[in-house]
């Protein structure tokens, strides 16, 4: 069983994931694989980030009641 990834991960992650194409590892025939991975990572990002603003403006808006 994987552990879940806070968001503060994912970005790391996904930054580790962008930074290889700039490194010398980079190769042109992982390149498209890699970079299926990193927008498959950015678009979980953007779907966490969703979900937490959401959860703040619950809040928010509970808090102001």
């Amino acid at each position: 069983m994987t552990e879940k990834q806070t968001i503060n991960q994912k970005i790391k992650s996904l930054d580790e994931k962008t930074s290889w194409f700039y490194s010398d590892d980079f190769s042109l025939d992982e390149s498209a694989k890699k970079y299926k991975e990193a927008i498959d990572l950015a678009k979980e990002i953007r779907t966490d980030l969703e979900g937490l603003k959401n959860e703040v403006e619950i809040l928010s808006e509970d808090f102001t009641k």
